[in-house]
């Protein structure tokens, strides 16, 4: 998997001197899942994480900020080569339960330190905030989580609670405020996006018929990428806005000309990854990963004949057999043969231990990876390997196979002729 972690606050850090109630770190279950191009099965395992706030006992109205840390990611670095640093963005939510139900997105920046090939991944951390919308107990548990790299390609790594809702980390106890509560409130599709993709913003609460603006927020305002429309009468809206501005750091809703937190919801935390540079322009196209496959010349050979009495080596060589890896991700491949008995007339045989093999193995150039040839020796039953290329951070490429071949017939072997299937096995 290419995931990796960051360490550091997130872009809507807590107000200096904030200080964070009591918390647990909590374990649960979780799928990650890599990038289909890295040709790696989904990962099973526990992801340790803790939640904080930034004030335990708000007042209905407040705006608490939350930080979601993973303390230990699911999975670890499935290559054996290295990582580099700053390379990744993490984007999660959290759940609210008790008084006030929802889920909270959370964004960290793109932040991380190196990691040794299959070397455990460092915690990262998210920040977001909500607005306390009821009184009573606040109950907080670690959500679903994403790991985007941008290294070599851009790729995701979603990890999923599997057992939903992970174990309470933190709560807070909310107390009545004084006068109206905003209750508006947004939640995003997604929590990152490229500059120029449309995120999907669904509002709740808001003022039916009334116009509502979605904008991106740059940390103290609404950037120029905004969409207004009507609100349902339901008090509901769906909007899909298109956000460039490299400033993004979240998304804000609000009713009227201008932004006003009386009458908005938001910042709901987003950020953009492949940032652009200013008066720049990002050309965007798709070279779609394919398959591992291999062909052969042909499917029969002949080996040389031994004379009755003498025996010895009859040889002859593999057909050619041509593997591509299409694939483009960071997984090598294995090319094995297991051979059967060699039976001859009147259920006379040749055991299989006795077809040995000089492998060699050839790279087209320009190819990602080097393929070697497996060992020289039997080839048997039981199996042996024909050629392969290491795991790395990206591979890839053509290669043909070859070897000659030996089967060392013992000196009274009954004449006649024999025949063993050779079993080619490519993973």
């Amino acid at each position: 998997m290419t995931a990796l972690a960051v360490a550091g606050g997130g872009v809507l850090a807590p107000p200096a001197g904030a200080t964070a109630g009591a918390s647990a770190a909590v374990d649960f279950a979780t799928r990650c899942v890599p990038p289909p191009i890295a040709g790696i099965p989904p990962i099973e395992g526990t992801t340790t994480a803790q939640i904080t706030v930034d004030n335990t006992t708000p007042t209905v109205g407040d705006t608490v900020t939350v930080t979601y840390k993973v303390v230990k990611p699911a999975a670890s670095n499935p290559v054996d080569l290295p990582l580099p640093a700053d390379i990744m963005t993490p984007t999660g939510k959290l759940t609210l339960a008790g008084a006030q139900t929802g889920s909270v997105t959370v964004t960290g920046p793109k932040k991380n330190a190196p990691v040794p090939g299959l070397g455990e991944f460092p915690p990262f951390e998210m920040t977001g905030t909500f607005v306390v919308t009821a009184p009573g107990e606040i109950r907080l548990s670690p959500g679903d989580y994403n790991i985007h790299t941008s290294y070599l390609m851009e790729l995701d790594t979603p990890c999923t609670v599997k057992n939903p809702p992970a174990p309470v980390s933190e709560t807070i106890t909310a107390t009545g405020g004084g006068g109206p509560v905003n209750e508006r409130a947004i939640t995003l599709g997604t929590a990152s996006g490229k500059p120029g993709e449309r995120v999907t913003v669904t509002g709740t609460r808001f003022t039916p018929d009334a116009e509502v603006t979605v904008a991106g927020w740059n940390g103290s305002a609404p950037t120029a990428d905004k969409i207004t429309s009507k609100v349902a009468a339901g008090g509901g809206f769906t909007f899909r806005p298109k956000i460039t501005d490299p400033s993004t750091i979240g998304i804000v809703a609000f009713e009227g000309t201008s932004w006003d937190p009386a009458k908005g919801a938001g910042p709901a935390a987003y950020s953009l990854v492949g940032d652009v540079p200013p008066l720049s322009q990002r050309i965007d196209t798709l070279v779609k990963g394919g398959s591992l496959s291999m062909t052969q010349v042909g499917d029969t050979v002949e080996l040389t004949a031994v004379d009755f009495g003498k025996g010895g080596a009859s040889t002859g060589a593999l057909n050619t057999v041509t593997v591509k890896d299409f694939r483009g991700g960071p997984a090598g491949w294995s090319l094995t043969g297991r051979v059967t008995d060699f039976t001859g007339p009147g259920g006379a045989a040749v055991d299989a231990g006795e077809l040995s093999w000089t492998p060699a193995c050839a790279t087209k150039a320009g190819s990602p990876s080097t393929c070697a040839a497996g060992s020289e020796g039997a080839v048997g039953s039981a199996g042996a390997t024909l050629a392969s290329t290491p795991n790395a951070a990206f591979t890839g490429g053509e290669f043909t196979v070859d070897a000659g071949l030996s089967l060392d017939v013992p000196e009274f072997t009954a004449p006649g002729a024999y025949s063993g299937v050779l079993t080619l096995t490519l993973s």
